[in-house]
């Protein structure tokens, strides 16, 4: 049985720098029919483990730490008992929701194998300092957490965020992929490389 993708979307609170935003969370299952990796864990632990169903989960993937990511770790790991994993540029985020609860660090060139698929892991910095996407090759998708979306850059307005750096994550691993290679995202639809390579200008131009 081949890898496959599969998609839960959660609803919840992402809360940032004294604010609060109701958002909508894309989660991401990359497996089979026996055994599946988890990427991101937000808000409703019970409607991904629904998804997630008698299947083994490999780990439980942070593309980075923002609480609307992270908030459903705690009930994940307890009913899985799948190591979590996070770059450790975030660490200082992962500690204001979860303080106590160990992750394994992820760092750029990682491979996490499930499911006869490897996720690459590319560090892509920008909307957070541990922010990673996953590049499935053979699936022709990449996981891009809050790194690139459907139109453009992921938000850099905010705390531990910088627009330059998102900015050469993008262009330096994400556009350089496949052009056909779609974007799977941790917000909204789906978008392809093509599709965003050829608005990168505008992005630049318009400086967010």
């Amino acid at each position: 049985m081949s890898a496959r993708v599969e998609h839960v979307v959660t609803s919840g609170v992402f809360s940032l720098d004294g604010q609060d935003f109701d958002v909508d969370n894309n989660v991401w299952l990359v497996g089979d029919d026996s055994e599946v990796v988890i990427v991101d864990a937000a808000h409703d632990a019970a409607k991904i483990l629904a998804a997630v169903g008698d299947r083994s989960v490999v780990a439980i993937v942070c593309t980075h730490a923002h609480n609307d990511h992270v908030n459903a770790v705690r009930e994940l790991v307890a009913a899985t008992g799948a190591p979590v994993r996070l770059h450790a540029d975030d660490a200082m985020l992962w500690d204001v929701v979860n303080a106590g609860i160990a992750f394994e660090p992820l760092a750029d060139g990682d491979v996490i194998a499930v499911a006869g698929s490897d996720l690459h892991v590319l560090h892509t910095p920008g909307h957070s300092p541990g922010g990673v996407c996953l590049h499935a090759p053979d699936l022709g998708v990449v996981l891009s957490g809050d790194t690139l979306f459907h139109g453009g850059p992921g938000a850099t307005g905010r705390s531990f965020s910088d627009f330059p750096t998102i900015l050469d994550s993008i262009r330096e691993r994400l556009l350089t992929l496949p052009s056909g290679t779609r974007v799977l995202t941790g917000h909204g639809d789906e978008t392809t490389v093509g599709a965003e390579a050829s608005a990168y200008d505008e992005w630049v131009a318009r400086g967010h």
